[in-house]
């Protein structure tokens, strides 16, 4: 499996150049709000949404202006919801840093997150980028649609695996997919931009069950612990499936840890053993590597180049990564 580096070497001239492009994109004449958006921009993960953008746009043309503005208005919206949800969550960290909320309090970092939103109207009106915030705009209504419905039906434990499926197409891959396709858009492969945003919506499908199957690994692995999504009944994929095709002691057992006792360690444990020894990891693993496969397969039309080899990379990594 190829590590990030080597994943991002087409592009990382480009990535570079973004860099630039980015803090340009967030910068204020308001002291306090350059402050907590610099410390955000010191902050940033390995840049997979970006890596995302440019590599889709190298393998299907020639990277331009408009994909340093795709990729910003990509991350832009990546950053505030990142903000927003630590402030819904009461989250103190963020990849081993203090949250914003938590440095600035809860109002400040709801503003810095609304800040981030008007930037990508300003952007795209400023430089008439209609077709990219018609992508962008979609996405920010069906993550919000995600996070609504999953939250709906997990106070009830009612969600079959066709209400998951869409809770995370919206939830997470609908980011993803706006990249690929303000790619296509990016360097006008009109031709090619159902493709890609289709090829997007598999990738972060993959990539959210394979966070899912995390909450089940060993702590040491991931260095987090385990039982999260139980601790917060987030009813994910290997718990839903271990759920409808068990027998009634273990379903009966399950739903019970999940809605009294999901605060017991000892009982996370319990429902943790309960998804690994049903099928539940087993089940996940093979949903998340048949996406992956269809993805590979959408990528079959484009010619060999080292662009084509780094996405195909992504998709390995996607399936591959330990945290």
């Amino acid at each position: 499996m190829l590590d990030v580096n080597e994943i991002s070497a087409p592009i990382e001239a480009e990535l570079r150049e973004f860099e630039i492009h980015f803090k340009e994109s967030m910068r204020s004449e308001v002291g306090l709000l350059d402050k907590v958006t610099q410390y955000i921009i010191k902050r940033k993960g390995k840049q997979m949404r970006p890596m995302f953008v440019f590599l889709s746009a190298k393998m299907l043309g020639k990277i331009n202006e408009t994909t340093f503005d795709a990729a910003s208005l990509v991350e832009l919206l990546h950053t505030a919801t990142l903000v927003h949800d630590d402030v819904v969550d009461d989250a103190n960290e963020r990849r081993g840093f203090f949250s914003v909320n938590a440095l600035w309090k809860n109002k400040i970092a709801v503003l810095v997150g609304d800040y981030m939103l008007s930037r990508i109207l300003l952007l795209t009106i400023q430089k008439n980028n209609t077709d990219l915030l018609g992508v962008i705009a979609k996405a920010v209504r069906e993550m919000s649609e995600g996070e609504l419905l999953q939250i709906e039906k997990s106070r009830n434990l009612d969600i079959t695996e066709e209400i998951y499926f869409e809770v995370i197409r919206k939830k997470t891959a609908s980011l993803i997919s706006a990249c690929c396709e303000t790619a296509a858009i990016s360097v006008n492969s009109h031709e090619h931009r159902e493709r890609m945003k289709n090829f997007g919506i598999l990738v972060g499908m993959a990539f959210q069950i394979k966070d899912d199957v995390f909450d089940y690994a060993s702590p040491g692995k991931i260095g987090k612990p385990t039982g999260i999504d139980i601790r917060e009944q987030k009813m994910t994929l290997p718990l839903i499936y271990t759920i409808n095709n068990s027998d009634s002691s273990v379903r009966n057992e399950l739903k019970n840890i999940i809605k009294n006792k999901n605060q017991s360690s000892k009982h996370i444990k319990r429902a943790v053993q309960l998804v690994s020894e049903n099928g539940g990891l087993e089940y996940a693993y093979e949903k998340m590597k048949s996406m992956i496969s269809e993805a590979f397969i959408l990528l079959d039309v484009f010619p060999e180049s080292e662009a084509k080899k780094s996405l195909i990379g992504l998709l390995d990594y996607t399936i591959n990564r330990e945290k």
